[in-house]
């Protein structure tokens, strides 16, 4: 396992991070998910991701359990507030009060006394910009929180918070967490520029475009059960733009690229995503210890190998800017 500096701060991640968004709490028992962040610390991986609202708050208590008895200093642990988490009108978004009262609720789930990465989930419309910075700053002044990062945000929202950060003597974000693939490649002309510019890392979420670029998938076959295509209730809305037979065909086309290498499919996915230096870390999810291992296995693709996979995808992959947007303002 390779390590790297998040943004230009001192701390350092796994280039491979673990995270529990859709398996923690919901589609996994507990026992497994035990297994697997043991798993993921015996391969190397130090990073933990997870959010407030994955499996309605569940998936933070499974986490904190899981490293339970780990020692605090030998792992970064990292976590998020926007996203509804109860039925009240303060129970979202990035005012002060939410903030403040989810991250005491987010540390008592993971049964610590401090988040390495504090993540605004979404950028919030509704809430100044100065209020969520300052709430965020206090966090960091208390102690609870070591280093402030975003979460699919607009390159013009990251500039925003970085001029009031430096107006106001905050500290700056260190991260952004988009989502990011060789099929999903929207931050690449607005968002990885500026943050290359200003010492903002990526650590990226669905390196393996949500299991698509396993080839798995197969054009104009029944999707496999048991897969997370066919799981309503784990992420089978947000697959779909990914399933269509172009796209598919062409992910079957990089299975003999992956096979001559001597590589899995899922290491071909997630080494093209650490070619790129603005990436901090690739986030993975699992359900198995296997699967965890085989993905810590994977590095940074050889160049040649890397053009080849964008040869074979360039017709198909996503490039659009304008799909990272958070939700408008509520009426």
């Amino acid at each position: 396992m390779d390590y790297r500096h998040l943004g230009r701060s001192g701390l350092k991640v796994s280039e491979i991070s673990y995270g529990n968004w859709l398996t923690h709490g919901s589609q996994v028992e507990a026992d497994a998910a035990h297994a697997c962040v043991r798993e993921a610390l015996d391969v190397g991986i130090t990073t933990f991701d997870t959010a407030d609202v994955y499996a309605g708050t569940k998936a933070e208590t499974v986490l904190g359990e899981a490293l339970k008895g780990v020692k605090r200093s030998s792992y970064e642990l990292f976590t998020k507030v926007y996203w509804p988490t109860g039925a009240g009108m303060n129970e979202r978004g990035l005012s002060r009060k939410h903030i403040l009262e989810s991250c005491n609720a987010s540390l008592e789930r993971l049964q610590t006394d401090h988040i390495d990465l504090y993540q605004a989930h979404r950028f919030d419309y509704e809430t100044p910009l100065e209020e969520t910075l300052q709430a965020f700053e206090d966090l960091v002044r208390s102690g609870k929180v070591m280093y402030i990062g975003v979460s699919e945000w607009k390159a013009s929202e990251i500039a925003q918070a970085l001029e009031i950060a430096d107006r106001m003597g905050f500290d700056r974000i260190v991260s952004n967490q988009p989502q990011y693939s060789a099929l999903y490649r929207v931050i690449e002309s607005e968002v990885a520029p500026l943050c290359e510019k200003e010492g903002v890392s990526q650590i990226v979420w669905s390196p393996i475009a949500q299991g698509v670029l396993t080839g798995k998938y197969a054009p104009g076959a029944p999707l496999p059960e048991g897969t997370r295509a066919t799981d309503e209730a784990g992420g089978a809305n947000m697959i779909k733009r990914l399933l269509s037979d172009d796209i598919l065909r062409a992910v079957q086309e990089l299975k003999p690229l992956a096979a001559d290498a001597g590589i899995s499919m899922a290491q071909l996915a997630i080494g093209w995503v650490l070619c790129n230096d603005n990436v901090a870390s690739a986030i993975v999810g699992a359900s198995r210890p296997e699967q965890v291992r085989d993905n810590a296995a994977a590095t940074r693709l050889e160049p040649d190998l890397k053009k080849a996979v964008d040869d074979v995808l360039a017709g198909v992959a996503m490039t659009d800017p304008g799909l990272t947007a958070s939700p408008p303002k509520r009426p």
